[in-house]
């Protein structure tokens, strides 16, 4: 079997990991950050954007720019409500009251799923790249609270990203395996994952490698988007009254309150005061306005008395159909990056006695977790076992509508569980087999999974056929419903599909696109990779620059500065260019530049060191200089002119060694 990523998927952020010599191993992406975010987009030029590079034209680009997809994956256009709309970008229902998420650039309407392929194909490229070999197997996590059609959908967002997925995991369980794979002693564990967009608690109980989940419970219209959209309309409300302008109509100055607001929520984690400044908002009839002001912690804390109320529903949910009470709990595991506010970990100290775990890194624990699964499935990890749990209540509507359960919540995986029923009226020829999920005492108060119709029932008097319905739940937690006549033996089965998710053929249609694009597409991830390798350079270089010149002051390297100075002009250039030639051998003389600099840097440090080493250093380097072979080529700072220059077709940039502005 070949090698298994574990990918959490989460609303604000992704991370992918593997399992190296039997430990997990976050895998940094191709910007060289350990979590990538779940966004993505596209350029003027129909570029795709995936991750930071997208995030970077979020208020540029709102409407062509898409994020917090995982809220809409698998869910039908009925079931959103207020908040998952609130995005700078259009959502709307098709014909089927399905989801599409619209892209004016594109002139087309994508299915969540699509978009959230595109994501899934960077991870696992990035992870390719990482390992130096092709990875075509994932274990992929949802939130806990995930219904049938949520599963089903992410499953096939990971068939268009040509991934074959070898489990579908809750995120809780993830976090949990990640703590407690290396721990022998008997555990009972709370996990409490607040992520950008769901909330789950999950209850475990971890003895010698066997991870047994008792409760899971969740929200699954709860995250740390919740508590950013309090601080927009905080910030909106008070633009509103000051100026008569609601910035939440535009969608650019709607994505820079967004972005402040999670900046501010995050600031706020470690100090007890935040400036928020938000310059040329909106334009007013006497000029441009602006936003100035300071947001407290004690007035963030105000505005979300509410969103920890609905944090408390969950966890106590759980307790309970657990049997436990909060002084069994032994560990309290954190995931999430929203699980870093003072509020919500302070709600987590009311509720359970214990301090919360600080040994796992709430952004990448589900990754790590989602890894362990992974060895599991190869057989690297042979001593562990999950007994996971489905979240909801799975049944089929009877007569007057009600709703018979035949898998109760909280009912450990894979499952098989059937009963039998009959026919409502005399000689009925067929019926019709109605799959519900949720915990309501109505059908039609629950979730709406699918339905079939099961025919040629032979003539008989109510009540006499005898029609045996199973229902199977596999390890990902898909729902497979089947029912048989047991007179006839005729049997009719079906794999539940959620209503917002894209049908077998347009899966298909789209796997084909695909396939027909990949060179093109691996062509543009290659283009956007070097781009962003010289951006990630450049970056660099005025870093160093910056050091250099508090350590040397500003003549104490100038040649050497000048020429790293001029090198980083000739790759910005160039990256608002298209020749990718050209970009390169702009990058390969920024390096050079960037290796004489480190060279005098370092000389400098020696002479500090000690007079005779220093002596010592200053003659090897001016040995260097003096007697460089080919009269200084292979020495860029001999010369004020770049050596970038000097070979560029036509000379892009002819410098007068006297002009003031090459020395800025």
């Amino acid at each position: 079997m070949g090698r298994i990523v574990g990918i959490d998927l989460g609303t604000t952020n992704s991370v992918v990991a593997v399992l190296e010599a039997g430990r997990p191993v976050v895998i940094a992406n191709a910007e060289g950050t350990r979590t990538t975010p779940s966004v993505l987009g596209y350029t003027k030029d129909n570029e795709l954007l995936v991750g930071q590079p997208a995030r970077r034209q979020l208020v540029l680009n709102p409407r062509n720019t898409f994020s917090n997809l995982k809220r809409f994956v698998g869910r039908a256009w009925d079931e959103l409500d207020d908040g998952s709309l609130t995005v700078p970008y259009t959502v709307r229902s098709n014909s089927q009251g399905n989801v599409r998420v619209a892209c004016p650039q594109t002139e087309r309407e994508y299915a969540p799923e699509e978009l959230v392929a595109s994501i899934l194909r960077k991870l696992v490229d990035d992870a390719s790249t990482y390992l130096g070999e092709e990875v075509e197997s994932a274990v992929i996590t949802v939130p806990a609270y995930f219904n049938d059609a949520q599963r089903q959908a992410t499953r096939d967002a990971g068939r268009l990203a040509g991934i074959n997925v070898e489990r579908i995991l809750n995120e809780p369980t993830a976090a949990a395996l990640a703590y407690g794979f290396d721990r022998s002693a008997v555990r009972r564990a709370l996990v409490f994952d607040l992520g950008g967009g769901t909330f789950d608690v999950s209850l475990l109980r971890i003895a010698n490698g066997v991870f047994d989940v008792k409760a899971t419970n969740g929200d699954t219209q709860l995250g740390g988007n919740d508590f950013d959209q309090r601080i927009v309309d905080w910030l909106a409300e008070a633009f509103l009254k000051e100026h008569e302008v609601d910035l939440r109509r535009d969608r650019q100055a709607l994505q820079r309150l967004t972005e402040a607001a999670e900046k501010a929520k995050q600031e706020l984690s470690g100090v007890t005061s935040t400036p928020v400044s938000l310059p040329f908002i909106a334009t007013g009839a006497d000029g441009p306005l602006h936003i100035e002001t300071t947001l407290d912690r004690e007035t963030f804390e105000g505005l979300c008395p509410d969103l920890l109320d609905r944090l408390l529903v969950p966890v106590q949910a759980a307790l309970r159909d657990s049997g436990w009470a909060a002084e069994d709990i032994d560990d309290v595991v954190l995931v999430g990056g929203s699980t870093r506010m003072p509020m919500v970990q302070q709600l987590v100290r009311t509720l359970i006695p214990n301090d919360p775990c600080q040994s796992v890194n709430p952004d990448e624990v589900v990754a790590v977790g989602a890894a362990v699964q992974a060895g599991i499935i190869t057989g690297e990890l042979r001593d562990l076992l999950l007994n996971d749990v489905t979240p909801l209540s799975l049944g089929l509507e009877t007569i007057g509508g009600l709703m018979k359960v035949l898998i109760p919540r909280n009912t450990q995986i894979p499952v098989r569980q059937s009963d039998v029923f009959s026919t409502s009226e005399p000689n009925q020829s067929s019926v019709e087999i109605h799959v519900w999920q949720g915990e309501r005492q109505m059908a039609t108060d629950n979730k709406s999974l699918g339905r079939f119709r099961l025919s040629g029932i032979p003539p008989a008097p109510r009540g006499v056929p005898q029609i045996q319905v199973a229902f199977d739940i596999d390890a990902n937690g898909i729902l497979q419903v089947s029912a048989t006549d047991r007179t006839t033996g005729r049997k009719q089965s079906v794999t539940i599909q959620g209503g917002s998710t894209l049908s077998e053929d347009e899966i298909q249609g789209l796997l084909a696109e695909a396939e027909a694009r990949a060179d093109e597409d691996r062509r543009k991830r290659s283009t956007i990779e070097r781009r962003n390798s010289a951006m990630t350079l450049v970056a660099q270089a005025e870093r160093r620059l910056r050091d250099a010149a508090l350590e040397l002051g500003p003549y104490g390297a100038e040649r050497q500065q000048r020429a790293v100075e001029m090198s980083v002009r000739d790759v910005q250039d160039l990256l608002q260019q298209d020749d990718l030639q050209e970009l390169e051998m702009a990058v390969s003389g920024l390096q050079e530049a960037l290796f004489g600099l480190n060279r005098r840097l370092t000389a400098e440090r020696q002479t500090d060191a000690g007079p005779l080493q220093g002596l010592k250093s200053t003659l090897g380097t001016l040995k260097d200089e003096l007697f460089a072979e080919d009269d200084w080529d292979d020495d860029p700072w001999a010369s004020p002119q770049s050596r970038y220059d000097g070979r560029m077709r036509g000379g892009r940039r002819g410098i007068d060694p006297w002009d003031d502005d090459n020395f800025r």
